[in-house]
């Protein structure tokens, strides 16, 4: 039988604004844009960015480490910007996707793992 390797992005655990309220600490802070993770059916990382200001946003992809493997600059300009993380390359192991602004960030925890996928084989016979 043959075994195949599929690289799997297995989760995107959280989402936190990391900037509070100085008023009231158990409150985020309101950001100036929005954004949103999710893991195609290819395997690679779709993230979603909806500005409602005209402020600079950076994308970020990072190791465990804090080694940075993916760094995108978002333009004052630009509203909504979609982007498509290819991860095929990545070794295994704990990510953090950070979208930040002066004004605060919002990160997401990942993790690559590549697991054994088992091919069936059909066998045909002719008596």
């Amino acid at each position: 039988m043959l075994t195949l390797l599929s690289k799997a992005a297995i989760s995107i655990l959280m989402s936190a604004s990391t900037l509070a309220n100085p008023a009231n600490p158990t409150t985020p802070k309101a950001l100036p844009f929005g954004a949103s993770a999710f893991v195609t059916v290819d395997n690679q990382i779709r993230v979603s960015v909806s500005k409602e200001a005209d402020v600079p946003v950076e994308v970020l992809l990072r190791t465990a480490d804090h080694q940075v493997v993916f760094r995108q600059n978002l333009g004052r300009k630009d509203q909504k910007v979609a982007l498509k993380l290819n991860v095929d390359e990545l070794s295994d192991g704990k990510y953090e996707l950070e979208v930040r602004s002066s004004e605060g960030s919002i990160r997401k925890q990942l993790e690559l793992s590549t697991q054994p996928v088992q091919q069936t084989s059909r066998v045909v016979a002719v008596q």
